[in-house]
């Protein structure tokens, strides 16, 4: 807890040192993402025959898996077909907008003198790679999910208590690998920005990174993600709620629009520099090595005692 609070004070403090370069150049790379973002979890749903479509799919995928019909899973549902939705309609926007300014934070944090165009290459190969690590978590945990329901079915335990505190348990579950998964996708994009490497060493490079560490990456997640839940609800308040009231302008409502959206911004690019500090935090050393005719890359924790580890093509080895 406490190196989380360090690495939280330090982010805060290169933003406010670099205040005024992030908040222009890299908050309106960002400008255009935040916006469609918010645009599309507030106006998607409501506008877009594809949102019910997406739903209705789920719902009979679910039902047919042998989930319970309960609030909970109608809820999770709802939010999961509203994530894929906007994420449908913003991906055009996370290829150019969001993942540019993070080449350009990430650039502006790392001291090897590479530009924005160098790490943008291996952050956009990288981002296609966590898209189907995501959608493999998600895969995996509705599999388990649904051997989980076919097991309390099979040894017909059916009351409705079981039923809820099961569906409970599931949504949790489900959440706890999203998040981990996330994190992972998070800090395989920082190691694509900070070294300018790609694909699915990235990824590999992350949980080895994060060994030890998801607790502390969790925590390190949880104060910006709060702030951008925060920012979309007043999204939703002042903007959208306005826009249908029609009790200003549609000037005013605009206008307000953008600078939330460009609030929004901000706390992409602190999550950026909470991203880039926790991966200098883990102190680690690398050294190409031949054994066997086969190169290894062999990776040293620092601040953690007789840990070597090796990723090879085809070996992963810890040495004692």
């Amino acid at each position: 807890m406490e190196i989380s609070c360090k690495i939280l004070r330090k982010s805060i403090h290169t933003f406010l040192q670099n205040y005024q370069y992030l908040t222009t150049k890299a908050s309106f790379l960002a400008l255009p993402f935040s916006a469609s973002i918010l645009l599309s979890q507030a106006l998607v749903p409501l506008s877009s025959s594809l949102f019910p479509q997406i739903y209705n799919h789920l719902k009979t995928l679910f039902h047919a898996a042998g989930f319970p019909s309960s609030h909970l899973f109608t809820i999770l549902n709802l939010k999961v077909s509203q994530t894929i939705t906007s994420s449908i309609f913003t991906f055009p926007f996370t290829l150019t907008f969001f993942l540019i300014a993070k080449a350009f934070i990430i650039q502006s944090l790392n001291k090897s003198g590479k530009n924005s165009s160098y790490n943008y290459k291996p952050i956009l190969h990288t981002y296609f790679y966590n898209t189907f690590f995501i959608l493999s978590a998600n895969a995996s945990t509705f599999c388990l999910l649904f051997l989980a329901f076919s097991f309390s079915e099979g040894i017909g335990n059916s009351s409705p208590s079981l039923t809820i505190f099961l569906s409970a348990a599931a949504v949790v579950f489900f959440s706890v690998i999203l998040a981990n998964a996330l994190v992972i996708c998070s800090m395989a994009l920082t190691v694509s920005g900070m070294e300018g490497r790609g694909g699915y060493m990235a990824i590999l490079k992350a949980c080895i990174l994060l060994r030890g560490k998801t607790t502390m990456a969790l925590f390190l997640a949880l104060p910006v993600n709060v702030g951008l839940a925060a920012i979309e609800a007043l999204f939703q308040f002042r903007v959208v709620r306005g826009y249908y009231i029609g009790e200003n302008s549609l000037f005013l409502v605009a206008l307000e629009g953008v600078f939330i959206a460009y609030l929004y911004s901000i706390f992409i690019i602190i999550d950026t520099i909470v991203s880039c500090m926790f991966y200098k935090s883990c102190k680690i050393r690398e050294t190409w090595i031949d054994k066997e005719d086969k190169h290894f890359l062999r990776i040293e924790f620092v601040e953690e005692e007789n840990y070597y580890g090796y990723l090879g093509v085809k070996n992963f080895q810890e040495l004692p």
